[in-house]
């Protein structure tokens, strides 16, 4: 299949060279759908995944078609978080690196005098967040009457954020004849509405279909962990990947500064991005990621939207999100331009059904992965070392120690001097003091019981149950399959016996409960 090439588009010749200059080779779908459209004037409704180079799908074209430099405001461009409205103008400022044209971003946190000063020195374009726009619209300080090109970017995020009345008083202070560009990666029906009312008639909808939802690209797979083992896990893992840029999730606020810690007390170059933190804190730490100072980035979902890092080697779901649409976001940060990707998940045995939804809604398969044991770090790590030893062998560079490495040699043996040495750049090369050989999770057994639909049971029901006669709690079960007649309980196999001792036999309404190791699951 011959692809198409940006110089087939229509694009302004110095935004080709721009183009060329960042290496990439050929546009995605949405970028070839919209970018002729859009030249050509319509309003475009958009509607693709986050990941797939919308930037360029507008900016191109945007900055192909507008005039003189210097002037008044012509193009205004709306994101929801101040992290989407950097990066936009960061990826706009490279497009236009023949063109100059000056860009602004524009978001709460940051000095009102500082962008004040910036629109009367002259901008041509501004990104900004709605809120921040809408501020400086009400003190009258941005004057908006000329743009000639909107842009809705991440549409669908903007409303959940509640900024839906913002965007809608922003739109009547502009220019009907403007031409605007709405993106999407879903269509719910306030965005409808919106481009109904604010969109002109022939305005173009270019859907782009879904790829199991940008993740083939990427390795997913998943690591069984407890609350007791779980960051002993992740430190195995590291050591043995050895990733150079990994951005890290995280629930709360709180579990970011845990990790982030716990991370810092093994050595390693962390820092933790939330909502509590200023913004500067948070800008100096992304840029700081960005240029390769900082090796790791643990985050929340809403303080990670508008990360956008080249070469992210690993997505690590320290905690798994709360939706799938969520976990597609956050994996989608690696595997980038093509480029291969690795996501590793961390469940409980609860989480494991959340697992297989994932895969099932994805049509991606995330494989179960065992804990690296000691075993595994050595082998991944002895390869480096005895390349190390070669290359000090290369330099030549070693002839002071050889006094001292004859009189050990005399007194032990060359070989278990050379065994302890390894050993001893071995145990630095840990970033952890791991106490076990490997990491001790609990297996799962699936259990059968002889209670169902008909006996009006249900999953609490069950739990109560197996409370009440052995003292299993909620949080130990797993799994739960309820059918007409009968069940199956995923328990730790530790347990097994307590419960058909305590509870085989026991009284479940008016019937007696039969429980057995299933041989199958259903």
């Amino acid at each position: 299949m011959i692809k198409t090439k940006f110089e087939e588009l229509g694009l302004k010749d110095s935004i080709l060279k721009s183009i060329n200059d960042l290496n990439f080779e050929n546009p995605s779908d949405i970028q070839e759908k919209s970018i002729p459209v859009s030249l050509q004037g319509y309003d475009i409704i958009g509607q693709a995944q986050t990941g797939t180079g919308k930037t360029l799908a507008f900016g191109a074209p945007i900055l192909s078609n507008m005039g003189p430099k210097g002037g008044a405001i012509q193009t205004l461009i709306l994101a929801p978080t101040r992290e989407l409205a950097i990066q936009v103008s960061e990826e706009l400022l490279k497009l236009c690196k023949y063109e100059k044209y000056k860009i602004l971003p524009i978001y709460g946190g940051q000095s009102f005098d500082r962008q004040l000063a910036a629109l009367k020195r002259g901008v041509d374009i501004v990104v900004g967040t709605p809120g921040r726009i809408l501020d400086h619209i009400n003190r009258r300080t941005l004057k908006l009457q000329n743009v000639k090109f909107l842009v809705l970017d991440e549409a669908d995020e903007m409303l959940n954020m509640g900024f839906i009345e913002d965007i809608e008083s922003i739109l009547s202070n502009l220019n009907e004849e403007r031409q605007t560009l709405l993106f999407s990666a879903t269509m719910p029906r306030p965005i409808k509405n919106l481009s109904k009312n604010y969109m002109k008639p022939d305005a173009q909808h270019i859907v782009i279909a879904k790829k199991s939802m940008t993740v083939s690209k990427i390795q997913q797979s998943y690591f069984l962990v407890n609350s007791s083992n779980k960051f002993d896990s992740l430190c195995r893992i590291l050591d043995v990947d050895n990733p150079t840029t990994t951005i890290m999730f995280c629930k709360t606020k709180k579990g970011v500064d845990e990790l982030v810690d716990a991370l810092h007390g093994k050595g390693y170059s962390v820092e933790g991005m939330h909502g509590d933190m200023k913004q500067s804190q948070r800008m100096n730490t992304l840029a700081k990621f960005k240029s390769g100072q900082l090796h790791f980035l643990v985050a929340t979902d809403v303080a990670a939207r508008g990360i956008d890092v080249e070469d992210v080697t690993h997505v690590i779901n320290y905690d798994l999100p709360q939706d799938i649409e969520s976990y597609v976001h956050r994996i989608g940060r690696t595997g980038r331009a093509n480029k291969e990707g690795i996501a590793y998940s961390f469940a409980s045995r609860k989480e494991v059904s959340f697992i297989r939804q994932i895969e099932n809604h994805t049509k991606s398969k995330i494989v179960k992965k065992d804990i690296p044991t000691l075993a595994d770090i050595f082998s991944a790590k002895s390869g480096s070392l005895i390349e190390n030893i070669g290359n000090v062998l290369q330099e030549d560079s070693y002839n002071t120690f050889l006094p001292m490495a004859k009189e050990l040699i005399n007194e032990y043996g060359a070989e278990d001097v050379t065994a302890s040495l390894l050993k001893l750049m071995f145990d630095k090369e840990l970033n952890c003091n791991y106490a076990e050989e490997s990491v001790d999770v609990d297996d799962t057994t699936r259990l059968f019981l002889s209670i169902g639909k008909l006996d009006k049971a249900r999953a609490k029901d069950v739990i109560e149950f197996l409370d009440n006669t052995a003292g299993v709690k909620g949080k130990e079960i797993g799994r739960i399959d309820i059918l007409d007649k009968f069940s199956f309980v995923d328990v730790p196999s530790n347990l097994v016996n307590i419960i058909l001792e305590n509870s085989k036999g026991k009284m479940f309404g008016k019937r007696k409960v039969n429980i057995e190791i299933s041989n199958k699951r259903k």
